[in-house]
């Protein structure tokens, strides 16, 4: 395209023929004769539904689209509807990222501003030499990263959990808030209601 116009600019300003302009820039004369044929107007129509189509189900994909121009009656190729939704710049809206649902927490600070503020408590799982389970309860201090307690074992139950959140608690003071996820541990009645009642 940057060549036809060059040519034409040449030629135009009396410099030289149009003959030795596409000989200098290399370009077929036929090339440079070549004018786009204009689209009939069914086509023209076609081209007009896909779009209005898209715009109005931006979820659906090409294929889909064409789906609807098939039930309107429409004879048209998938690629041909994929053809005009790339030159068009049509993209199927990408879905809103779902935010991860936030467990059970006995507070709502997004960040902890001092030691003692918030801990977090999870547990993670490994397996031994023999494949057998270990499952481990961490709590951790946000602000100063500390590991305030770390307790292993085959199983794990909400009465164990509390032994050790009050050994931690012995050692390092009593948390503000704690931020945990829902396991069945953690949303256990008998942990939320000793929570509560600490004021935690």
């Amino acid at each position: 395209m940057q060549k036809k116009h060059a040519v034409e600019h040449v030629a135009n300003q009396g410099l030289c023929s149009v003959r030795r302009a596409c000989r200098y820039l290399k370009l077929h004369r036929s090339t440079y004769q070549y004018r786009a044929k204009p689209m009939p107007s069914k086509q023209v129509q076609l081209h007009q539904q896909i779009v209005a189509l898209s715009w109005a189900h931006p979820r659906y994909g090409y294929r889909r689209i064409r789906a609807l121009l098939t039930q309107e009656g429409w004879t048209v190729s998938r690629k041909q509807v994929q053809r005009v939704r790339r030159k068009e710049g049509l993209k199927v809206a990408a879905k809103p990222k779902r935010k991860p649902r936030q467990g059970v927490s006995t507070g709502l600070p997004t960040q902890a501003l001092y030691p003692n503020h918030v801990w977090t408590w999870d547990f993670i799982f490994d397996r031994t030499d023999k494949g057998s389970t270990l499952k481990m309860l961490t709590m951790v201090d946000e602000y100063s990263r500390r590991c305030v307690a770390i307790r292993v074992g085959r199983q794990l139950d909400s009465a164990q959990v509390l032994i050790t959140l009050w050994q931690a608690m012995a050692v390092y003071g009593i948390p503000a808030y704690i931020r945990s996820d829902n396991g069945s541990e953690f949303i256990a009645r008998k942990i939320q209601t000793w929570l509560k009642d600490n004021h935690i």
